[in-house]
């Protein structure tokens, strides 16, 4: 989508190019002056608009890429967890084993921080 700055800049811009060569061609130099500064004028806001127009693109492309980024994690994470479940229904003491060494380490962390 265009912004509308960028509409109006180009606009302007136009406007002020005919009317400072209207001005350059009759001689008088208050419509040369006043068009060249309705042209830098609209180029400005032309250029104001583009600017616009470039972040919410990055914004949408950001978000794009955030939406996708959680979609994958959602898939790993579900992936993850089928593994983990699989591989406790094969080895259910081994993973009870590993469980407890866990939950043994933890505590040491816990209790060696009291101290």
């Amino acid at each position: 989508m265009v912004d509308i700055d960028r509409i109006t800049g180009a606009a302007k811009d136009l406007g002020g190019k005919v009317q400072g060569a209207v001005g350059d061609l009759t001689g008088s130099r208050s419509d040369s002056v006043e068009g060249r500064f309705r042209e830098a004028s609209g180029q400005a806001e032309n250029l104001y608009g583009q600017a616009k127009d470039t972040v919410r693109h990055a914004a949408d492309e950001a978000a794009d890429y955030a939406e996708d980024a959680y979609e994958r994690g959602g898939h790993y994470l579900r992936r993850g967890t089928r593994e983990v479940s699989h591989q406790v229904a094969e080895y259910p003491l081994a993973s009870l084993l590993v469980a407890g060494l866990v939950g043994f380490g933890l505590g040491l962390l816990v209790s060696a921080n009291r101290d």
